[in-house]
Formats: structure tokens, sequence, C-alpha cells
């Protein structure tokens, strides 16, 4: 009888030592795979303004979900601009990418949050434009998808902040 107790309290042990080997696993694969993804989704935000600002809109385009529910949107104490849908977004910025000469700008980011939750990621940033239009630190958000294991950009969203981060009426 001692055997047989003996024998089951050593498979309890090992099952034990297995779940936990196996739960430590995922744990680390899940967070070098969230780590990898915020890698990834940094990546394409950095190349996406840098197409903007080269005026590539091919490539710019490239880095956009070609979606009905994209969105995107800018603020600042003098405008308001939005479109909804790839196609107004495409649309709506066609004549920049027409008119415009590209820009050397240099841009840095504070990465504030990044927030992955399965094939969705919320994205949120301060960024400063250093080139001749002396424009303010912008607010930005980005919310991206992941289609067919690509991330993808679904909505921009960009607020130039005041001094102070002050409201103007």
């Amino acid at each position: 009888m001692s055997y047989i107790i003996r024998s089951f309290f050593l498979l309890l042990l090992a099952s034990s030592i297995s779940l936990t080997a196996l739960a430590q696993k995922k744990k680390t694969t899940t967070a070098t795979s969230s780590a990898n993804d915020e890698s990834v989704i940094k990546s394409i935000i950095e190349k996406e303004t840098q197409a903007f600002f080269e005026i590539d809109q091919k490539e710019w385009a490239s880095y956009w979900a070609p979606v009905s529910y994209a969105f995107w949107s800018f603020a600042d104490t003098t405008d308001v601009n939005s479109f909804s849908g790839w196609e107004d977004i495409y649309k709506g910025f066609d004549n920049y990418f027409k008119t415009s000469k590209p820009s050397t700008a240099k841009i840095k980011r504070d990465w504030l949050h990044i927030k992955i939750h399965g094939n969705m990621a919320y994205i949120r940033f301060t960024q400063n434009v250093d080139d001749e239009s002396q424009r303010p630190p912008q607010a930005e958000v980005r919310v991206m998808e992941k289609i067919n294991g690509v991330w993808k950009i679904i909505c921009v969203s960009v607020i130039a902040m005041q001094k102070d981060n002050q409201p103007v009426r």
C-alpha cells in the first residue's frame, strides 16, 4: 500500500512540476511575443511617418489597412480635419502627396503606452517634428490591427499640444 501512495505522490509531484514549467514557458513566450509586437509596431509607425514626410504615397499607404472603419483626424488651434474610411483617407491626402515637397524633418517620439490585446493594439505617444514649420509637439494615438499576421494602421489621431497643454478658446 505504501508503494502505491508513494507512487501517487511522485506522479502528483511530477505533474505539478510539469504544469508549472509549462505555465512559465507560456508566460515567457507571451512576454517575448508582446515585446516583438511592440518593436514591430514602433517600426511601422516610424516608417509610415517617414513615408509621409518623404512624400511617398505608395509606401505610406502600405502601412494602412484599406478598411471601411479606418479613421484619421488632426486638430490644432486653426483647424480640425478628419476622414472616415480608407477611401476617404487616401483621397483626402492625394493632393498633399501631389503638391508637397519632401521634408528633412527630424522626428522625436516619446512612447507613452503600447497596449496589445490579441490582434488589436492601442499606441499613444508624443511627437516632436523639428523642421522649419515651428509646429508645437503633437499628442498622437494609433490603433493598429494585425491582419493576416501583419500589423496595419486603422486609426490615427493627432492633436497639436499648446503651451502648457491649455485649451485655446
